[in-house]
């Protein structure tokens, strides 16, 4: 994927782009294009009668675009924020981007009776379907908001589930869905509570701040979706207070410049902590506390920037890259140190103690 600083590009279908699988397109029109924000447009589909069951999907999940843009072909992916039998379209939502080709492109140039080509839907970031009833506990950031909205729509009209959203976004004017969220909270009174968090108000999002919005909700199914710098804090505070990997679903939307390091997915990574041992398989998007965390040992960690020190460890198998690094100096990395809120496995198999 090339140019990938405009789209909330998922790990599925970058996985599927490694791999060389060809997405299924079909060429759908355009019914509508309704502005949602000042930089942010919905666009509705028509799905005709013969490729409905095609187009059958599930809520989170999403659809690649084939567009034409400056005579070359452009491959993007783009979440449904409508749900499945809820609303009667298929509905994407795509956030312009500063920089960026096809966001700018669409946002732009598509008027209704336009047709692009789009693949048929596809992503693992859904409800789950194991008979659990779980409540839903959502976190989303900027245009992350875009599958957290259909999951919480099929949610509330689908299930008996309680949902809570925590909603972080630069300021009013870039929030996207707020009056459909405004009607879901007035339809829904006694399931759904929404908390915005605005960047201009109180700056970005910390980790006391999702605890405490987390509150008693440990026993809850996790919905996570934003940049990485947020998805990371997020992340990293749940499992710190005490969720499991199979509560945590995640979905990575990334800058189009930033491209998504899959290297580590899949490595065997084993944590000692005092008398504990754990062994856990990486996911991509961890750092080494978190798979610690995941793996149910609980790893210190403060900061999560790389600045405080309070989550160094040896790697005594293998080896880790830190992403960054203002406490450990030369000789301490060298000797096999590592903050681990920074670290990301580049061997099959890494061994990491955490020694007091």
């Amino acid at each position: 994927m090339t140019d990938r600083c405009d789209v909330m590009l998922t790990a599925e279908e970058t996985a599927e782009s490694s791999r060389g699988m060809a997405p299924d397109f079909h060429a759908l029109e355009v019914s509508a294009v309704i502005q949602e924000t000042p930089d942010c447009i919905s666009i509705v589909f028509e799905v005709p009668a013969h490729l409905q069951e095609l187009f059958t999907y599930r809520a989170g999940q999403f659809v690649t675009f084939r567009s034409q843009v400056n005579g070359h072909s452009e491959l993007r992916s783009y979440s449904m924020s409508s749900a499945p039998r809820i609303d009667s379209d298929l509905q994407v939502t795509v956030k312009r981007v500063a920089g960026g080709l096809v966001s700018n492109w669409l946002n732009d140039n598509l008027r209704a009776g336009d047709r692009i080509e789009v693949s048929v839907p596809t992503g693992s970031f859904v409800l789950p379907e194991d008979g659990t009833s779980r409540d839903v506990l959502a976190f989303a950031a900027g245009s992350g908001i875009t599958p957290i909205l259909s999951i919480i729509k099929y949610a509330l009209a689908g299930t008996d589930r309680a949902v809570r959203l925590f909603y972080a976004s630069s300021g009013r004017s870039s929030v996207i869905f707020h009056e459909s969220l405004q009607l879901l909270e007035s339809k829904h009174a006694e399931r759904l509570r929404v908390v915005y968090s605005l960047h201009e108000d109180s700056g970005y999002p910390d980790a006391g701040r999702i605890a405490d919005f987390l509150g008693s909700g440990l026993n809850s199914e996790f919905y996570v979706c934003g940049p990485r710098g947020f998805m990371d804090v997020v992340t990293t505070t749940l499992v710190w207070c005490g969720a499991r990997d199979h509560q945590l679903h995640r979905e990575l939307f990334t800058p189009d410049d930033e491209v998504v390091d899959r290297s580590s997915e899949g490595a065997q990574v084993t944590v000692t902590l005092g008398e504990r041992r754990a062994t856990i398989t990486h996911r991509a998007e961890w750092t080494l506390v978190q798979a610690a965390r995941a793996a149910g040992l609980k790893a210190p960690s403060s900061c999560h920037l790389g600045q405080c020190g309070t989550c160094m460890a040896r790697v005594t198998e293998g080896r880790a890259e830190m992403t960054n690094n203002q406490v450990l100096t030369a000789a301490e990395v060298a000797e096999g140190w590592v903050l681990t809120c920074q670290a990301r496995p580049v061997t099959p198999k890494i061994s990491v103690v955490y020694e007091s």
